[in-house]
């Protein structure tokens, strides 16, 4: 984080989609800096126990100045959004929740009185589509996506932008990385091969043979960030100087592409189950994607003094952790694969 960051400590920051994956973990990241933080969800869908019940609106029908009043009521000095669809959408639901839901939050951002709102909106690197082939891609290169994700958050991006240009908001775009960690959604790639990997150590564990997991081809290799390194650079983008950032795209991930086939047979090894993988095409393919994706983090580093700190591994046993048995040997005690980093490399 920049040495001229503004403290966390008595921000009030409202989380749009603060009962998601990624949003539980920004939530966190600011609570644990005394941020007074205003989770938002459709549903309560969150652990009371923390002491943090949502704020509940539905922000796919929400008016601008439903929006405005929310801000207002929470007197709130930033913005996060971790709202949008992603997995088991169609485009059309991806418009509404990627696009939609960020031109009326603009228009509730530019409306308001008093000192400027913070918005940190989340982008996707599924926005470049291919990026630069063979290379990091750096925020300048021209998007190109290939997918209703990529298309529907490439608007989202490009409203923030005008905003930030046409209307004085406050809004800068972290254009992330595919995220990994703890709590991944199961229609995730990770996510799924995660919860069956604990279906296969409860098989185990009653004497019965695991199934195999198969998989569409893993031909892809993904630039991958750890979710609470993702936070980490929520948090810096939210309290850096408005000079640095504001109507700035920022590449955040760890700037390398990983093969998606080496990271499911390490996820593999690290459960300590012997289960093989099988990769069998799809008929007809699900989706559409691009086979490398690689950032250039280096304008994260420069504006926001940030860079990836954990490893891949770290982030598999997080992810794996919560769905294996209590009994399931230790992560990675009977793992034996090269170490993520020198396979990938």
């Amino acid at each position: 984080m920049r040495a001229d960051a503004r403290p966390a400590a008595g921000l009030s920051v409202v989380v749009l989609g603060g009962t998601g994956f990624l949003g539980r973990h920004i939530v966190e990241a600011f609570a644990v800096l005394g941020a007074r933080v205003h989770p938002v969800s459709r549903t309560s869908g969150y652990d009371p126990a923390r002491g943090r019940s949502p704020v509940r609106l539905d922000l796919l029908a929400a008016a601008p100045e439903e929006i405005a009043g929310l801000l207002d009521s929470t007197g709130a000095d930033v913005v996060i959004n971790a709202a949008g669809r992603a997995w088991r959408a169609d485009e059309e639901q991806m418009a509404a929740g990627n696009a939609d839901l960020v031109e009326r939050l603009v228009a509730a951002l530019a409306e308001l009185s008093g000192p400027p709102v913070r918005l940190v909106q989340l982008g996707s690197v599924h926005e470049y589509g291919a990026g630069v082939p063979d290379a990091a891609t750096g925020e300048e290169h021209e998007p190109a996506p290939v997918t209703a994700y990529g298309r529907t958050k490439l608007l989202g991006t490009r409203a923030v932008l005008r905003a930030a240009s046409e209307r004085g908001v406050d809004g800068v775009v972290l254009r992330l990385a595919n995220v990994i960690g703890a709590g991944m959604p199961q229609g995730s790639l990770f996510g799924g091969v995660a919860a069956r990997l604990g279906e296969a150590a409860r098989a185990d564990a009653r004497g019965e043979k695991a199934p195999e997991l198969r998989l569409p081809p893993l031909r892809a290799a993904r630039d991958l960030v750890d979710v609470g390194d993702a936070a980490a650079a929520v948090l810096a983008a939210a309290t850096a100087p408005g000079a640095a950032v504001t109507g700035r795209v920022i590449n955040v991930g760890r700037g390398e592409a990983v093969p998606m086939r080496g990271l499911i047979h390490r996820m593999v090894s690290l459960s300590g189950l012997e289960v093989p993988v099988v990769e069998a095409p799809e008929v007809p393919p699900s989706r559409t994607d691009v086979a490398r994706q690689q950032l250039d983090i280096a304008r994260a580093e420069r504006l926001l003094g940030w860079r990836p700190r954990r490893c891949l591994d770290d982030s598999l046993r997080d992810l794996l952790a919560p769905v294996l048995p209590p009994a399931h040997p230790p992560l990675g005690v009977t793992a034996n694969a090269p170490d993520l980093e020198e396979e990938s490399s």
